[in-house]
């Protein structure tokens, strides 16, 4: 009877403990951490970001009118849009007033190409240097992708005029997926360019860069950074972690914020965990088969990817190339003086009442 009625108050003292920390819907687990400290709301901003630059209805994405353009980053103004159809990346830099701060968002794999990215990252070699760091080693792809394309000096140039409008404030960097990748890359370039702690990032569904060396050199100078991650989400695990190859394969840095769900009986609470400070927690993600596509593709309950209306073509009204043009291999970039109000554009322009399509 003792041992039925120890039971009986285990299970209420649980209960109840359950119901003060969850507020009946949602338990939030936090590990010891010293920084960066998770901020929920914020990734619940950020994350509204890293979908909306899926967008590729490039008007309604310039003027912030598109079906993503709304709730938390309502009246965010797009400083620079930029469109590497040669690489297939997307990125923006905008000023969020909410946040004060510089936004920059770019994008994730198209779903079309998606199982063929995964495919490849699985047996993806460390295969390039980073510069001046050594024995520091990266995935020669998602490098490239910033350093060596048009997205770049795009951002780098909208970066410098919006800190000569707005000044010295603080810089978010996001992205999604491949996005994800990139944003990490970027702000770690910003970072070195402007010799500023003022830069975030924080990305959902990332996958590994590079090796331990070049993990510890990028946790150093860009501290603030958190990599959210999701369930089963497959893609934070690849390229593969080799345990007993640590210096010798892909690592990622810290800090993660798993999303994930635990059952009590009938009941299932959100979990959000703030993992070590190692880059590789074997109690997050990693405590996981990464085997779901689908928990890659939502992030807190929102759309990760293109709108499939538009299958990712490029959607262009022709008066946008006021604020920029194409390059002979057919990027574009459109681009605005931070200090001048953007123009109201009439999306439906031709004789069809339908916007150019540019596949």
């Amino acid at each position: 009877m003792r041992i039925m009625s120890r039971s009986r108050w285990l299970i209420l003292a649980v209960s109840l403990c359950l119901l003060v920390f969850s507020d009946g819907r949602e338990l939030k687990i936090r590990h010891k951490s010293d920084h960066p400290l998770y901020n929920h709301t914020l990734a619940t901003i950020l994350v509204e970001y890293a979908s909306a630059v899926y967008i590729s209805d490039l008007t309604e994405l310039f003027t912030w009118t598109c079906s993503r353009c709304d709730g938390w980053t309502k009246g965010f103004e797009v400083i620079e849009l930029v469109v590497d159809v040669q690489h297939c990346l997307q990125g923006f830099v905008g000023m969020a007033k909410n946040l004060n701060a510089i936004v920059i968002a770019f994008r994730g794999t198209q779903e079309t190409s998606i199982q063929n990215w995964i495919d490849d990252l699985f047996w993806k070699q460390l295969d390039a240097h980073y510069p001046e760091v050594p024995d520091a080693m990266v995935h020669s792809g998602f490098y490239y992708a910033y350093h060596n394309t048009t997205i770049r000096p795009a951002i780098i140039d909208a970066v410098k005029r919006a800190k000569e409008v707005y000044g010295d404030i603080g810089i978010m960097v996001t992205g999604h997926s491949m996005g994800g990748a990139i944003a990490s890359f970027c702000g770690l370039d910003l970072t070195l360019k402007y010799k500023s702690q003022n830069v975030q990032v924080m990305t959902f569904g990332q996958p590994r860069l590079g090796n331990a060396a070049f993990a510890s050199y990028y946790s150093k100078l860009v501290p603030n950074t958190i990599r959210v991650t999701n369930g089963h989400d497959i893609v934070p695990h690849l390229p593969p972690y080799y345990y007993y190859f640590p210096q010798k394969t892909y690592h990622h840095f810290a800090r993660e914020v798993w999303l994930h769900s635990i059952e009590f009986g009938s009941l299932v609470y959100k979990v959000e965990t703030v993992c070590d400070g190692s880059g590789e927690d074997p109690t997050c993600s990693r405590s996981v088969h990464g085997n779901s596509i689908t928990d890659h593709l939502a992030y807190y309950g929102v759309n990760m990817g293109c709108d499939a209306s538009s299958s990712c073509r490029i959607v262009n009204d022709p008066r946008l190339l006021g604020y920029g043009n194409r390059d002979s291999t057919g990027n574009l970039i459109l681009s605005r003086d931070p200090a001048t109000p953007l123009l109201k554009l009439n999306t439906e322009f031709d004789h069809r009442g339908k916007p150019v399509s540019f596949d």
